[in-house]
């Protein structure tokens, strides 16, 4: 019985990873600027028809602010990165990533929370929080590159691709070890299956969308004509406000705010030279 069984797990795993293999195989895309290998199983008009409908929601379930020149300021940065963008890809004759996007822009009223992002398809939320840290149009416009440059490069596809591979790839696993994973998880009460997700791969994972993101942001913020010097003490202003409280670089998403501004600090120079400000046509 079992060799049996051995042999169906066998065959199974060969099929799986045949399957998979193909599948991921045939679904591979380089990100845009850094060609970056990425993995896309899911469609991006899914994604982006999802992240809209959720938009809407944060929309008519949040306090947005009534400030409307902080908000028209928003939408002036945002449309000067909207048309860097798409102007760079037409300037070196490749697709533009943003063509279906819809963009849009909304100021959420709460300033315990320093954040700001864009969901894919061009939805963009900053909240009154990160203002104190961006104190300029400069600063703002590094933080919103950094987040549009996540939906150019379509990091919300690839991630949930990733974790679609992940769920599956954890069910084959928990079959071929006779249901060990989910034994383990009844008996300790303990998400084996969410640790090894989270602490192996979802999170080496995430820090390097971070940082691609940190990259192509400081490309479209300095293509749209903005001092992109200023993301450096954007970073400063983030890692004093913080006061040491940042976790271990290896249990967060995000690399540290150090390592960030070693990064930003030796890419500017070169970026500045490369990436000039694109004139108006």
């Amino acid at each position: 019985m079992s060799n049996i069984n051995n042999i169906n797990r066998r065959k199974f795993l060969e099929i799986f990873g045949g399957c998979t293999c193909g599948l991921i195989v045939g679904s591979c895309s380089n990100a845009p600027i850094t060609d970056r290998k990425q993995l896309k199983l899911l469609p991006e008009s899914t994604i982006n028809r999802q992240a809209s409908d959720l938009y809407e929601r944060v929309k008519s379930k949040t306090k947005l602010s009534n400030d409307k020149k902080q908000l028209s300021e928003i939408q002036e940065i945002g449309s000067r990165i909207e048309d860097a963008v798409s102007a760079y890809f037409d300037s070196v004759n490749e697709p533009d990533p943003t063509y279906n996007f819809r963009w849009e822009y909304i100021l959420v009223d709460n300033d315990k929370i320093k954040n700001a992002w864009c969901m894919p398809g061009g939805k963009i939320a900053v909240y009154t929080g990160i203002l104190k840290i961006t104190k300029n149009r400069n600063g703002l416009a590094a933080v919103m590159g950094h987040e549009i440059a996540h939906a150019v490069a379509k990091h919300s596809v690839e991630r949930a691709s990733r974790a679609l591979v992940l769920n599956v790839g954890t069910a084959a696993l928990d079959i071929f070890t006779g249901g060990a994973i989910s034994n383990t998880q009844r008996t300790t009460g303990v998400d084996v299956a969410g640790m090894l997700r989270t602490f192996g791969i979802d999170n080496p994972f995430g820090r390097k969308q971070e940082s691609e993101a940190d990259y192509l942001g400081l490309i479209f913020s300095s293509l749209a004509g903005y001092d992109i010097r200023e993301s450096v003490k954007i970073w400063e202003r983030m890692k004093e406000e913080n006061k040491g409280k940042e976790p271990p670089e290896w249990m967060s998403t995000h690399p540290s705010s150090d390592k960030r501004i070693a990064l930003l600090t030796k890419w500017i120079p070169e970026i500045i030279l490369k990436y000039p400000p694109l004139k108006a046509s």
